[in-house]
């Protein structure tokens, strides 16, 4: 379960994508927050976060993002940005497809049947209804890559994450019409006004 504190934030989660997401291969200027959905870091270390965004032009885009407490070593290529948190202090924000925690996740996502994470406002009964529904097609007890120094390649519409023999395709611009019915391995996701699902990611 995701645990969303009451908190103010330095730059916020618009405010750094705007920043960031124009100057990607895949980007476009002037991006507003659509919808969101989360995983859970199975060590609870980790903050695993997806943004769709969309631009003026009605394309949307996906960003991953990883929220740490401390630097990730190696990984300064994909470092979006630092955050001051005012419950949780300084975090080090991540383009998460360089995460192997992210990698790993999503991989349990496609492959091994992971859920999405319910959402728990702080001092809040009981989880809040996400901004997105996500469903996996992978199944229970299917072997997962540890994805620790995996390969990180993006292009104009998608970044794909290869460790040995597999390769997980995040798809970074959400326009098109592809068919998850293509990939046996699939996440989709709905949010508000998009009742079908879309393909998010899937194993290539």
């Amino acid at each position: 379960m995701a645990l969303i504190h009451r908190a103010t934030i330095s730059p916020t989660k618009a405010e750094l994508l705007r920043e960031w997401v124009p100057a990607q291969p895949w980007g476009q200027p002037e991006v507003e927050l659509v919808g969101a959905y989360r995983f859970d870091d199975p060590d609870g270390e980790v903050g695993i976060e997806t943004h769709v965004l969309a631009s003026p032009d009605g394309r949307l885009l996906q960003v991953p993002l990883t929220y740490r407490g401390a630097p990730s070593a190696g990984a300064d290529a994909f470092l979006v940005c630092t955050m001051e948190h005012s419950v949780l202090g300084r975090r080090w924000i991540y383009d998460a497809t360089g995460d192997p925690v992210y990698a790993r996740v999503l991989a349990s996502v496609l492959l091994a049947g992971v859920g999405q994470a319910a959402e728990l406002v702080e001092g809040a009964d009981a989880p809040r209804e996400p901004s997105m529904r996500v469903t996996g097609s992978g199944r229970r007890g299917h072997e997962v890559p540890s994805f620790v120094g995996h390969d990180v390649a993006s292009d104009d519409s998608a970044t794909t994450l290869t460790c040995g023999d597999v390769r997980l395709v995040v798809r970074r611009r959400l326009d098109g019409d592809p068919s998850a019915a293509d990939h046996r391995w699939t996440l989709t996701g709905t949010w508000s006004g998009v009742d079908e699902p879309v393909l998010l990611a899937y194993v290539a």
